[in-house]
């Protein structure tokens, strides 16, 4: 009997998807995090009669067939790029992105990565960089006797210095976009990578014609829905027990089988 085996895959792709959700309640405060939802395919089937087949000397075709499925697998798991909500924090070096694009970061291992998460800082030479103490691309300096930071919605960062009265510009931030940015590869930190799925990335400034603009003093939050991930849970526990159901179904099946 198929069942047990059919069963057993059911099992270990809702054990999968659980894996999902909880990564995804796990990151529900984590800055610029994007859900991700995992998507199924029916495995091979077996063909006992075969679609289309003749079933007579008259050429009369078999209408339907008889195909057995054998289960479950996970196809792929998506990341949904929704807009996460705006929170201020009064921050001058905190920057959100509204619309497309990624803030571009230079790894210690001299490759660009790629990340939502507008949290930066400076360092000890005055470079913004990100919490880990990574450079921004492309690089940005502020000068030591800055006494206000302004950045403006197309990323261009402005100081205004003691003893003067006109805001000098010190750098341009731009960003990156991708033709298929659910594509890029996730490495932890809130940063991904260019893969050949999501294409070589556009770069410009903010605001630019498909760009989104930035917005200073601002980070944006995690689009995880508390309640969807919540239901998409019972869901998946009832999908889970359901299959198990099969499993004990088909044990007891099998018994009495035997015992005939």
């Amino acid at each position: 009997m198929q069942a047990l085996n059919i069963a057993a895959t059911g099992m270990a792709a809702q054990e999968t998807n659980v894996s999902v959700i909880s990564n995804n309640i796990a990151n529900m405060t984590t800055t610029g995090f994007k859900r991700q939802r995992a998507e199924f395919q029916d495995l091979m089937y077996e063909q006992f009669r075969r679609v289309g087949t003749t079933s007579s000397d008259a050429d009369t075709l078999v209408p339907t067939g008889i195909q057995i499925g054998l289960g479950v697998k996970t196809g792929a798991i998506y990341r949904i790029l929704e807009q996460g909500t705006l929170e201020q924090t009064g921050n001058p070096l905190d920057m959100a992105i509204t619309g497309d694009g990624y803030f571009q970061v230079t790894l210690p291992n001299g490759d660009t990565a790629y990340s939502r998460s507008g949290s930066l800082q400076l360092n000890d030479a005055g470079e913004i960089v990100t919490k880990d103490g990574y450079k921004i691309e492309p690089t940005i300096s502020i000068p030591n006797n800055a006494i206000d930071i302004t950045i403006n919605a197309s990323g261009e960062v402005s100081v205004k210095q003691d003893g003067q009265i006109a805001p000098t510009v010190v750098g341009q931030i731009e960003l990156a976009k991708f033709v298929n940015a659910a594509g890029l590869e996730a490495t932890g930190d809130g940063y991904f990578l260019e893969t050949p799925a999501s294409g070589a990335p556009t770069v410009d400034v903010a605001q630019a014609e498909g760009f989104g603009k930035i917005n200073q003093g601002f980070l944006e939050s995690s689009n995880v829905n508390p309640v969807t991930e919540l239901t998409n849970l019972i869901k998946a526990q009832r999908s889970y027990e359901l299959n198990s159901k099969v499993i004990k179904t088909t044990d007891e099946m099998m018994q009495t089988r035997n015992q005939a």
